[in-house]
C-alpha cells in the first residue's frame, strides 16, 4: 500500500507541477542552455552607458543631446534601451535635437508594459495567420509612454518588460504581448523589423497558440504558446562604454545603448547572471538573426510521458532485486539524458525532470508491478461478466477482485421470477425453425433484461425462456422491494409493446408469468476454484420460483408474496397458501393491469 502511495504521489505531482518540480525542470534547461561553448556574435555591439559619462554630464537622466551624438556616430540600426516618458529637465531644446538625429537615423525607444490602463502609443501591423492571438498572449492594461515628441520621431518602439518564471529568474521572453487588443512587440523583434524596412512582422496562431513569428528575410521563429522563445544566453557581443564610442566607434549592423551605472538600472536574474535590459534585448536579437533559441517542440510533452513511462515499464521488467537496480536505473537515466542533449543540439527542450523521480520511483517498482496486474484483471472481469451481470456489479468486480473468491454474505434479497407461459406450443411451430425460436427468445430477452439493468437488478441466470433477478447484491440498494415492483410492471408494459411487434410481424404473442419474493439468503461466488458464479442461495429464492409457476393457477401474470409488499400499489389478495416444502402459509397478491 505504502508502495502504492508512493507511485500515486510521483503522477500526481506530474498532473500538480507544484514549484519544486517546475524549479528542478527550469534547472534543467539552464544546465543544458549554459553548457554550449559560448559564441561570439559579430553583428551587435552593446554601448554602455556607466559612472563615467553618468558623471561627465553631472548626474543622470542624461541630456538627449548626447543620444543625438551617439546614434549620429552608429552605421548600423540603432536601438536605446532607455525609458524616456519625460521630457528632458534641461529644456525642450535638447529633445527637439534628439528627435532630429532620430529623423535621419531609424532608431527604436524602448517602453515598458504597466500596471495603469492609459492611452497607448502607436502600434506596429502585423500579419497575423491563422487564429486570433490575442487570448494566448501575456496582457498588460497600459504602457508607459515615451515622451511624443519622441515617439513621432522614433521609427521603431519596442518592450523591454522582462517576464521572470516562478523563481524571478528570465529564461525566455515573449515577442509579442497583448495591451487593449493591440499586439505590441519587443525591442529587438523592431531592430529586427527595421533592419528590413518592413512595415510589419508576421504571427501565427493554431488552436494551440501561438506556432510562430518572423520578420522577412530572417529565419522563422519558433516559440510557445504565449509567443515565448528561450535564450541562449552563452553568447558574448562586443562592448564598448559611451566614451570609448564617441571617440572610437566600432561599426556593427545592430547597435544598442544602455545603461549599466550602478543605482540607475537594476540588472535582471537570468541563468547566466545578472543582465541589463540591453543585454537581454542583444540575446533576443541573437536568436532571432540566427534562429537558434532553443524551443519546446508541440510534441514534447507527450514524448515527455511516453519517455517516463516507458523508463517505468524497463525498471519494472528488468530489475529483479535492489542489488542489480542502481546499474539498470544509471543506465536509463544516463540514455535519457544523452537523448534530451541530442535533441538540445537541434535547438529542442526536452524536460528530464521525470528522471529525478525515477530514484523514488524505483523503490516502488512492485506497485507498479502490481498496478499493471491489476489493470489486465479489471479487463479480463468486464470481458468475462459484462455480458451477463448489471454494470455495478462488474464495476465492484473491478474495484475489489477478492470477490471473486469463494464463498458468500448472509443478505435480504428481493428476488425476480419471469418465465413465458405457453413456451411449449409455441417452441412446436417452430420445429423446422430453429434458428427463428432463437431469434424470438433473443427478442424477448433482451427486451426484459434491459429493464431490470436499468432497475439496479442483477440478472442471475437464463433458464431456457426464464430469467431469474435479484435486488440487493452485491451493492446495497434501497428501498429494494420497490424496484422490483417497478421493474416487474415496467416490464410488463415492455411486453406489450414487443407484442404490437410481433402481431405487425404475423407472429404469435408472448405471455409471462412472474414471482416477486423478499427474504434472507447467501449470496457470492459459488462452485469450483477454476469456474464459478456469482449467485445466490436460500429458502427465499424457491418462494419466489414457486410463486413464479403458481401463476397460471390464479390465472394472473404477477404474483407477489407479502414479504414484498410496498405502499403505493393497488394490491390484489390471491391467497394464503402452502407451497410445497414450506410448512407455513404465505399471503400472495397480484396487481392487476
Amino acid at each position: 500500500m505504502i508502495r502504492g502511495l508512493i507511485a500515486t504521489g510521483v503522477i500526481a505531482l506530474f498532473i500538480w507541477n507544484p514549484y519544486p518540480l517546475q524549479y528542478l525542470e527550469l534547472k534543467g534547461y539552464d544546465t543544458l542552455i549554459m553548457s554550449t561553448e559560448p559564441v561570439q556574435n559579430e553583428n551587435i555591439l552593446l554601448v554602455e552607458l556607466d559612472e563615467e559619462i553618468i558623471e561627465a554630464y553631472e548626474g543622470y537622466p542624461l541630456p538627449r543631446d548626447l543620444y543625438a551624438q551617439l546614434i549620429n556616430k552608429t552605421e548600423g540600426i540603432p536601438g536605446i534601451t532607455v525609458l524616456m516618458p519625460d521630457p528632458d529637465i534641461r529644456g525642450n531644446e535638447y529633445d527637439n535635437t534628439f528627435a532630429y538625429a532620430m529623423n535621419t537615423k531609424p532608431t527604436v525607444l524602448a517602453q515598458a508594459a504597466s500596471t495603469q490602463s492609459n492611452k497607448i502609443s502607436l502600434h506596429v501591423g502585423t500579419a497575423q495567420l491563422g487564429e486570433d492571438p490575442l487570448p494566448w498572449l501575456y496582457e498588460y492594461p497600459g504602457i508607459l509612454r515615451t515622451l511624443p515628441i519622441l515617439q513621432a520621431t522614433a521609427k521603431g518602439l519596442g518592450l523591454v518588460t522582462a517576464t521572470p518564471e516562478i523563481d524571478g529568474v528570465t529564461r525566455r521572453i515573449p515577442l509579442v504581448v497583448n495591451v487593449q487588443s493591440k499586439l505590441y512587440p519587443a525591442f529587438a523583434l523592431e531592430l529586427l523589423r527595421l533592419a528590413v524596412n518592413d512595415p510589419s512582422y508576421q504571427l501565427k496562431t493554431t488552436q494551440e497558440g501561438i506556432d510562430w513569428i518572423r520578420v522577412p528575410s530572417y529565419p522563422l521563429m519558433n516559440t510557445d504558446a504565449r509567443a515565448r522563445i528561450f535564450l541562449d544566453w552563452n553568447t558574448t557581443f562586443y562592448k564598448q562604454t559611451a566614451a570609448e564610442y564617441m571617440t572610437d566607434p566600432i561599426s556593427a549592423p545592430f547597435v544598442i545603448f544602455g545603461v549599466t551605472a550602478e543605482g540607475v538600472v537594476n540588472p535582471t536574474p537570468t541563468p547566466a547572471g545578472l543582465k541589463y535590459p540591453h543585454e537581454i534585448q542583444a540575446n533576443i536579437l541573437h536568436n532571432l538573426i540566427n534562429g537558434s533559441a532553443p524551443s519546446t517542440p508541440t510534441w514534447a510533452p507527450a514524448g515527455e510521458l511516453f519517455a517516463f513511462i516507458l523508463g517505468l515499464l524497463l525498471i519494472a521488467v528488468t530489475v529483479s532485486s535492489i542489488y542489480i537496480s542502481a546499474p539498470v536505473i544509471f543506465l536509463l537515466i544516463g540514455s535519457s539524458i544523452f537523448g534530451a542533449w541530442s535533441l538540445f543540439q537541434s535547438s529542442y527542450l526536452f524536460d528530464v525532470t521525470g528522471l529525478i523521480l525515477l530514484w523514488f520511483l524505483f523503490w516502488s517498482i512492485e506497485s507498479f508491478r502490481n498496478f499493471i496486474t491489476q489493470y489486465l484483471l479489471r479487463l479480463q472481469i468486464k470481458q468475462q461478466f459484462g455480458t451477463y451481470v448489471s454494470p455495478d456489479l462488474v464495476k465492484k468486480l473491478q474495484e475489489d477482485p477478492t470477490l471473486l473468491r469463494l464463498g458468500g454474505e448472509t443478505k435480504r434479497l428481493t428476488f425476480l421470477f419471469s418465465d413465458i407461459r405457453g413456451f411449449t406450443p409455441i417452441s412446436e411451430k417452430y420445429q423446422k425453425d430453429p434458428q427463428g425460436l432463437t431469434k424470438l427468445i433473443n427478442r424477448f430477452l433482451d427486451n426484459q433484461t434491459e429493464i431490470i439493468l436499468k432497475h439496479g437488478g442483477t440478472i442471475d441466470k437464463y433458464m431456457g425462456d426464464c430469467i431469474m433477478a435479484f435486488w440487493n447484491a452485491p451493492l446495497d440498494i434501497e428501498d429494494q422491494e420497490r424496484k422490483a415492483t417497478e421493474c416487474v410492471l415496467e416490464m410488463r408494459e415492455a411486453l406489450g409493446e414487443l407484442n404490437e411487434r410481433l402481431r405487425e410481424e404475423g407472429l404469435d404473442e408472448i405471455n409471462t408469468g412472474a414471482g416477486i419474493n423478499t427474504g434472507l439468503c447467501v449470496v457470492g461466488n459459488f462452485g469450483s476454484s477454476s469456474r464459478f458464479d456469482y449467485s445466490v442461495l436460500g429458502d427465499a429464492v424457491n418462494l419466489a420460483a414457486r410463486l413464479e409457476s403458481s401463476c397460471k393457477n390464479y390465472d394472473v401474470d404477477l404474483v407477489i408474496s407479502e414479504h414484498s409488499l410496498v405502499d403505493g400499489y393497488d394490491y390484489e389478495f390471491l391467497d394464503n397458501v402452502t407451497v410445497k416444502g414450506k410448512s407455513e402459509p404465505v399471503k400472495i397478491y397480484t396487481i392487476r393491469k
